[in-house]
């Protein structure tokens, strides 16, 4: 008798699951978001590489300075920067202007003369307060990123940084912000949404998303190891605009 239960016991178990793995079940989150096809890519887009200076230094300072609020750390390397396939660094070797027309230490042409170096030489000095080096790329562009370099010896995190991208060399035509991280807009520029951060020898990336302009700006207002500002290389990413 016994036995007899025992067997039907164990029918009824294999019944019950048998009629469980036929039986359609309700697709959870999890589900559907393993079943769904990976995102199509778009366009004609290509990585850019890009060739960084030999690091200066080793990590970042643990605490920034009273004040100011910097981008959260990134972990790993920069992501790949994807744009149109032909995007080339159209501010190579490209003529310079500046706010300040006697730079304390350096010329103007090194702000585009390919060297990003943290050594000695490569970098131009401009005087404290307000300054902005300006860029002419030739023709209208279609501009995807703008990659730029300040003083990159040691962490420190430059003040009131704006780029303006305009169709006149006088910013008075079709004038875009594509960053600022002025965030008191102590600099008369707009108040600033994007967050202070620490150079380094990988510069700072700018996606501007083809973002159409003739002539670049950017703005910077002091850091925290002295009252001047720096520039040591800044490339613009782009192709001939249409």
């Amino acid at each position: 008798m016994t036995t007899l239960r025992k067997a039907t016991g164990l029918v009824c178990v294999v019944a019950v699951l048998v009629v469980w793995m036929n039986t359609p079940r309700l697709a959870t989150a999890a589900d559907e978001k393993a079943a769904a096809p990976a995102p199509a890519a778009t366009g004609d887009q290509q990585e850019v590489k890009i060739k960084t200076p030999k690091p200066a230094f080793i990590g970042t300072p643990k605490n920034p300075p009273p004040g100011i609020v910097i981008e959260p750390p990134r972990k790993g390397p920069r992501p790949p920067f994807m744009a149109p396939s032909g995007t080339a660094n159209l501010a190579l070797k490209r003529p310079v202007n500046s706010s300040d027309k006697e730079p304390i230490i350096g010329k103007l042409d090194q702000v585009t003369d390919g060297d990003k170096e943290a050594t000695d030489g490569s970098w131009v000095e401009l005087g404290p307060g307000l300054q902005w080096v300006q860029i002419d790329l030739g023709k209208t562009a279609e501009i995807w990123g703008i990659l730029m370099w300040h003083h990159h010896g040691d962490p420190r995190v430059y003040k009131d940084v704006v780029i303006q991208i305009a169709d006149d060399e006088d910013f008075i035509t079709n004038v875009k912000t594509v960053f600022n991280n002025d965030n008191d807009n102590s600099s008369g520029l707009g108040l600033g949404k994007d967050f202070m951060y620490f150079e380094n020898f990988e510069g700072k990336l700018v996606e501007t998303k083809g973002v159409k302009g003739r002539y670049l700006r950017l703005y910077s207002k002091g850091n925290t190891s002295d009252d001047q500002n720096h520039y040591t290389e800044v490339e613009v990413f782009g192709l001939p605009a249409k």
